[in-house]
């Protein structure tokens, strides 16, 4: 098993060594951990190995198992070194410690955040609980930073600002004293430790214990794994090379770089941590053996690790700025065997392409793959790209409590209440899988969408409860509304309402106020739990009960337990509003996972693939697989951004002895090389933009692509965006899609139609297929706020009620009276503030505009009768499917003295040009001429049309412009033609083989097309224009 010269089993070795990038750890591990005992059982489980983390011990267990071969085997105790109390490691002294308790997390972070509050005033106005949570948690992580580095910052921080530092730093100090004064005086009051303090003392008791009473002979305790070290870590491992049988196993040390370099490392390079631990262990890397033999273990697909010469590479690539001028000594060409790079263009794509390379390496038989990444969106990305060949991956770093369904309900529920039952907030509410009512889920997203419909979509009704039964009965009174055609939906959703109010009154009642924190999470609770009640019938997980369907699983288990705490210890926190609970739930949910994996309602939950691996970098620690894809090397990801904390400044840190922020950038260094050399393959992938902005490639990219450039070498492109780009190339030739061509029975098609849509109906026939032969109507927006149309009813209803009160006659004071009037519409729009305070001057000078106008218009005392907003219809028949009839609406029609009438419509917005109102296409004005004269509105308003005008109507610094379309003879022409031109397109359309075009005009298609995603207009457009071209 053992190369010539290497150590045979038995033979003493030196007592720190270290095992080379490219041997898979654990297996040299174990392997050099059997190879001192043969094949004695008995003294193979005689001993103890430490190990950094839990998954580190979990997989030198199976290193174990695999180097056993089927063997039966007495394991040695293995155990993580942060899990003292759990580990049984047999700390005799610890009853004389008489430790106290750590405080629970919860209870310590319910307490820091009352403590902020206390002193919000005097640090940032902070006031709700929401806010001061998340300093309550970086107080917390301040103190177990102190401990960990085993920093008084009682005695430290009065020092930590000086002269130089801004003053601001000096009142952040005088904030801290939460954590110098208030919170150790409460530690000692009640009675407990905060629990890193407790793990320090324990690491120091166990280095003590071993040192006064070392295990027997023949016992090995080994410590592995390790590349920085705390100071309690750093006593324990001391003590362990100061025992007979003790070892201490690094992680790869760089033996190649040079002493001057290795002294004086920055503490972001990949080796500066091993270096400072080395240093605190008075151990000089000159002493280190190294273990570089590959353990002959049966391990199908050859995971053996990275070819030896990658990591000569990247140590070389990655020296420090002080040693760049070795980059020009001479040395042996790159080994880039393996080793290759994904560009990708966004984070869909990188997930993508990396699912792809992913499964090719399962192809593989017993050739495990993970894909390596410390940004969890990407991994989520990843899971489900993998799902595509129902391959689910062992994703360790779990789920988020958080993004759980059941936490996002119960933050969902807040948000709704908190806002007023908004449309958004409450639709988001009612559409959740979990929400019931009392009914099926099924059917209540039925009654939520049949609510959106009739009273949620458009400007929003008002807030609470009230608010949205006001807006169902003016949504009952409405003829045209969506309620029109569904008599019993009233009495339905009124009952749904009903229903809703029952089950959030809990929370309802409280809203206007405030309440103890523990009573509002003791509402939202029960809330929750009759939202999501279903009826004795529903078919649903867990039954009807709200409690079953909550709490059920690992999932609902964790929340629970998470809320269990909450109400156990929050009980000390100040009342506050049910808003505030948004963000705590936010706020105290952050960072805690849970493993499970929920399964697809009405399938079987689908097996974890055995050799597919999503690891964090904590998790990839140690490990080795046949190929791994090392995701997201992007600045602020992997390496993160560099954050000294909301507390102190880099020098203030320093000054106190904390470690340096760049400290984690030289931990995300190590994991970066020790991945990149974890496996023969290695891909490493780069997204050009994340989350919707450019990303800048790692330093460490960066740095190889520069010193591989200098020899004239580069990485390999990785071919999985070519493979990407074939799995979803369809097959066959490309050919464009064809415009629709509908052609429904004529039986079916409109006889009646609006001034308006014969617009429509010229520009796009396919808008009047869709709307009046599907049924198909375009749904408002959610919380729609005032536009140009609610603009130009403004506009509409200030003259209707202007000419309506004074027709015929010219008023004393008559422009200022006009400016009230329109004063007086806008007021009752109801507009926002900001929004009624924009337009109400240009609806004054648009009033005083019609005034000049109008008193112009009727000087010389002409007589004139002014009627507006008539409505009329007029038949047209000799049609061999019946009579068309054609509806319309005028603005304002005006009877001159002698019998004459003149035709208005009102315009906001563009007005239409004369050459498009003479040539067809905006023939609206004309259709309401030809509907006058032949006695459409009423035989009082029946006439000669002599005059057909637009107003333009903008209030802008030119308040209005007049278009005249035309008079006289033209204009009698011109209504004739138009009028022929109707019965011209209602005959073609009663031939059942004329379809429904979607803008058979091009040049002429409708300002807003709101079906033109139904008729994939953007499909066929293209290639008819390549055609016109």
């Amino acid at each position: 098993m053992f190369p010539a010269g290497g150590a045979p089993p038995g033979a003493p070795n030196a007592r720190v060594v270290t095992v080379a990038h490219h041997v898979p750890f654990l297996d040299q591990l174990a392997a050099r951990w059997m190879a001192e005992v043969g094949d004695d059982p008995q003294r193979t489980g005689a001993g103890l190995i430490l190990l950094p983390s839990r998954r580190a011990a979990r997989a030198l267990t199976e290193a174990f198992l695999r180097r056993a071969d089927g063997r039966a085997l007495l394991l040695p105790r293995i155990a993580p070194i942060a899990a003292l109390d759990e580990a049984a490691l047999a700390l005799s002294g610890e009853a004389a410690l008489d430790l106290p308790p750590a405080v629970e997390p919860m209870r310590r972070l319910a307490t820091l955040t009352r403590l902020v509050l206390q002193a919000g005033e005097a640090f940032g106005d902070v006031r709700t609980v929401d806010q001061a949570w998340p300093l309550a948690r970086a107080l917390a992580d301040l103190m177990d930073e102190a401990e960990w580095a085993e920093c008084d910052l009682r005695e430290r921080l009065p020092d930590a600002a000086d002269g130089d530092f801004a003053q601001h730093w000096h009142l952040t100090l005088k904030f801290l004293s939460i954590v110098t004064g208030v919170w150790p005086a409460w530690l000692e009051e009640q009675g407990v430790m905060n629990p890193v303090a407790r793990q320090v003392a324990l690491l120091h008791a166990q280095a003590a214990h071993w040192r006064e009473s070392p295990p027997p002979a023949g016992h090995r305790l080994w410590a592995a794994g390790f590349s920085d070290a705390v100071p309690s870590t750093v006593a324990v491992l001391r003590t362990v090379l100061d025992l007979p049988g003790g070892r201490l196993v690094l992680t790869p040390v760089d033996m190649d770089m040079d002493a001057r370099t290795w002294s004086d490392l920055p503490p972001g390079h990949p080796q500066a941590g091993t270096a400072r631990m080395l240093a605190d262990l008075g151990v000089g890397r000159d002493g280190l053996e190294v273990w570089d033999d590959l353990p002959a273990v049966s391990m199908a697909g050859g995971m053996v690790g990275a070819p030896p010469g990658r990591a000569a590479l990247l140590s070389h690539a990655l020296l420090p700025a002080s040693a760049l001028g070795q980059w020009l000594d001479p040395a042996p060409a790159p080994q880039l065997d393996g080793l290759s790079v994904l560009h990708t263009a966004d984070q869909q794509e990188e997930a993508a392409a990396i699912a792809l390379i992913l499964r090719q390496a399962i192809e593989q038989p017993g050739r495990p793959a993970a894909l390596v990444t410390p940004d969890r969106a990407l991994a989520g990305r990843v899971a489900t790209e993998l799902a595509r060949w129902g391959v689910v991956a062992d994703d360790s770093a779990g789920e988020g409590l958080a993004t759980t369904p059941q936490a996002t309900f119960l933050r969902l529920i807040v948000q709704a209440v908190d806002g007023g039952l908004s449309p958004v907030a409450l639709l988001s509410l009612l559409k959740h899988p979990l929400a019931a009512c009392g009914l099926s889920p099924g059917n209540c997203r039925a009654s939520a969408r049949l609510l959106e419909r009739a009273i949620l979509r458009g400007p929003a009704p008002p807030p609470g409860i009230a608010g949205l039964r006001a807006a169902l009965s003016r949504a009952t009174q409405d003829e045209h509304g969506a309620l029109a055609d569904a008599p019993d939906a009233p009495q339905e959703l009124s009952a749904f309402l009903d229903r809703l109010e029952r089950a959030l009154d809990p929370l309802l009642s409280r809203a206007s106020g405030m309440a103890e924190v523990v009573d509002l999470l003791s509402a939202l609770v029960e809330v929750a739990q009759a939202l999501a009640t279903t009826d004795a019938h529903a078919d649903t997980e867990g039954g009807g009960d709200g409690a079953s369907r909550l709490w059920s699983g690992e999932e609902g288990n964790a929340l629970g337990a998470h809320l269990a705490e909450l109400l156990t210890w929050c009980d000390v926190l100040p009342a506050q509003r049910v808003g505030a609970l948004d963000g705590l739930l936010a706020s105290s949910l952050a960072g805690v996972t849970v493993h499970g994996r929920r399964a697809l309602r009405g399938r079987e939950q689908a097996a974890v693939h055995p050799r597919v691996f999503i690891w964090g970098l904590l998790e990839a620690r140690l490990q080795t697989a046949g190929t791994i894809v090392l995701g997201g090397l992007v600045e602020t990801v992997w390496p993160p951004a560099t954050d000294p904390g909301p507390w102190m400044s880099r020098p203030m840190r320093t000054r106190i002895c904390l470690p340096s922020p760049e400290c984690a950038i030289g931990q995300a260094a190590h994991d970066f090389i020790a991945c990149a050399c974890a496996a023969p393959e290695v891909v490493l992938s780069v997204p050009g933009r994340r989350q919707g902005a450019p990303a800048v490639a790692a330093r460490w990219l960066v740095r190889l692509d520069a010193y591989l450039s200098g020899r004239g070498q580069a990485l390999a492109t990785h071919p999985a965006l070519s493979w990407l780009e074939r799995l979803d190339r369809p097959s066959g030739v490309p050919a464009p899609v064809a415009p629709p061509r509908p052609c429904p029975p004529v039986a079916l098609r409109p006889r009646s139609l609006s001034v308006t849509e014969i617009e429509i109906w010229m520009r796009d026939p396919y808008a009047i297929y869709a709307r009046r032969i599907l049924g198909l109507k375009p749904l408002a927006g959610l919380e729609e706020m005032a536009d140009a149309a609610d603009y130009g009813e403004i506009v509409h209803e200030a003259l209707d009620r202007w000419f309506t009160r004074y027709p015929d006659h010219w008023p004393r004071d008559g422009e200022e009276e006009m400016v009230r009037v329109f004063e007086q519409v806008l007021h009752d729009a109801r507009l926002r503030p900001a929004l009624a305070a924009w337009w109400a001057p240009r609806l004054g000078r648009i009033a005083r505009w019609c005034a000049m106008t109008e008193e112009a218009r009727r000087a010389g005392g002409a007589s004139c009768s002014v009627m507006t907003e008539l409505s009329g219809k007029m038949e047209l028949s000799g049609f061999s499917f019946g009579t068309f009839v054609l509806r319309g609406r005028a603005d304002r029609i005006d009877r001159d003295g002698e019998g004459g009438l003149s035709l208005f419509d009102y315009k906001t917005g563009t007005l239409p040009t004369r050459a498009s109102v003479l040539a067809g296409w905006q023939s609206q004005l004309v259709l309401e001429a030809a509907m006058i004269e032949a006695g459409g509105f009423a035989p009082t308003v029946a006439g000669r049309v002599t005059e057909l005008v637009y107003w333009r109507l903008t209030g802008g610094h030119v308040p209005a412009r007049v278009l005249d379309i035309a008079r006289g003879e033209e204009l009698s022409d011109l209504i004739a033609k138009c009028r022929a031109g109707l019965y011209k397109r209602v005959a073609d359309y009663d031939n059942p083989y004329m379809p429904y075009l979607s803008h058979p005009h091009p040049g002429e298609e409708p300002r807003f097309a709101d079906y033109a995603h139904l008729a994939r207009v953007a499909e066929w457009s293209a290639a008819r224009e390549e055609d016109m071209a």
